[in-house]
């Protein structure tokens, strides 16, 4: 069963306070997702530690092949502003 971005948002949200997070399903199948997320949970946090903390959220779907492959862009609302986006 594919997941939805709806599901991977929702996921996200109830674990990471986030002022966005965004999914793009890089292939079309629904199992190759990248997401990008702006939380203040990052603040302080090497990228390692942020990327565990996603893929801790998303665990039961990527231990169920649900989401075959993440890729991850991870920012903190400061490293966001400056980005301009």
């Amino acid at each position: 069963m594919m997941i939805t971005p709806e599901e991977i948002k929702e996921t996200l949200a109830k674990v990471l306070p986030a002022s966005l997070i965004e999914t793009q399903d890089l292939t079309g199948g629904g199992d190759h997702w990248q997401v990008i997320i702006v939380s203040p949970a990052f603040e302080g946090r090497g990228l390692l530690e942020q990327q565990r903390m996603v893929n801790d959220a998303l665990k039961e779907a990527m231990n169920s092949e649900r989401i075959h492959a993440l890729t991850m862009k991870l920012y903190t609302p400061a490293q966001w502003e400056k980005l301009g986006s």
